[in-house]
């Protein structure tokens, strides 16, 4: 389900017209819509993890998928 913000929550109520003129919103799409890869990524790569320890891969394992330590791996993923 999509979080809908209200413009006061985002800082857009306070932009004047007379300041700030209409402009295409193409970068501000574009950025809403990196931001949703971001979350399904992340999404994705939490899932990935969890079916990693679930099939008894350990956390070294996972770390070096990762490219970081086993430490580091269980800091970021090891409580979901």
């Amino acid at each position: 389900m999509a979080t809908i913000q209200r413009t006061s929550d985002t800082g857009l109520d306070v932009l004047d017209p007379a300041t700030h003129p209409g402009r295409d919103a193409a970068s501000f799409r574009r950025i809403i819509a990196a931001r949703k890869k971001v979350k399904d990524a992340d999404a994705e790569l939490r899932a990935a993890v969890r079916a990693a320890r679930e099939g008894g891969d350990s956390w070294a394992i996972i770390g070096a998928a990762l490219d970081t330590t086993r430490q580091a791996a269980f800091q970021r993923f090891g409580h979901d």
